[in-house]
């Protein structure tokens, strides 16, 4: 094993933003569907075809768009028309191609960390459209491995470190998801940098809160990083 300190990285609201654009993307959804049922089914019934179909389509603006177009069918009861459909499929590839916007401080701090750490960028959702934003985020060179999982709990991680021949102790996971990038690490006895972002995906929710004294860190700005690892 490897004692040099490593870094995870999550990328999607920790690196750059991500969920605004699922969260403006939705404010379209709730008015094309308007006329048929008030906005809060709207969400309900969304997220459950989302959850329904996570098992079979995975994370990421495809699977979204999918689930976004089965739930009109069904709220419509099949009345949803063709240029609405296409409207859906227009709205999922503006999100493909929207433009990378990092996070404030993100490209400094990566800068200011890679000579002294080894840096890997632990991310899922749909591997085509992550590896995009990567290219387009100009930081791909400071991350000496990049990994796109389909999940991010403790048995895919477990496998990650392995891969890359880390010790949990010497492994700090960053970023916004408790639910996803550090409940799982922290089980296995790595550390935890935690960076909330304003917006959160219901399923990323949870109340669990974590018990690891000297291995969670909350912290409120991604600039605060290199400081807690010269502690």
């Amino acid at each position: 094993m490897k004692s040099r300190r490593v870094l995870g990285f999550d990328a999607d609201d920790t690196l750059w933003h991500n969920e605004n654009i699922f969260e403006q993307v939705h404010e379209r959804y709730r008015a094309l569907l308007a006329r048929h049922h008030d906005a809060a089914t709207v969400d309900r019934t969304l997220f459950a075809t989302e959850m329904r179909n996570l098992e079979l389509y995975g994370y990421g603006v495809k699977g979204f768009t999918l689930s976004a177009i089965e739930t009109a069918i069904a709220l419509t009861d099949g009345r949803i028309g063709a240029e609405e459909i296409r409207t859906l499929i227009n709205l999922g590839r503006d999100m493909l191609s929207h433009p990378v916007e990092l996070l404030e401080g993100v490209a400094e701090t990566l800068a200011m960390l890679a000579p002294s750490h080894r840096l890997l960028l632990i991310t899922k959702g749909d591997l085509r459209d992550q590896q995009r934003k990567l290219v387009k985020s100009g930081l791909g060179a400071h991350f000496e491995q990049v990994e796109i999982l389909s999940e991010k709990d403790e048995a895919a991680y477990a496998s990650v470190l392995r891969r890359h021949q880390v010790a949990p102790q010497d492994f700090l996971m960053v970023g916004n998801s408790l639910k996803s990038d550090i409940l799982p690490v922290l089980a296995l006895g790595a550390s935890g940098a935690h960076i909330p972002y304003p917006l959160t995906w219901g399923h990323e929710r949870t109340e669990e809160l974590p018990d690891a004294p000297g291995r969670f860190f909350e912290l409120g700005h991604i600039r605060e990083l290199p400081a807690l690892l010269g502690r």
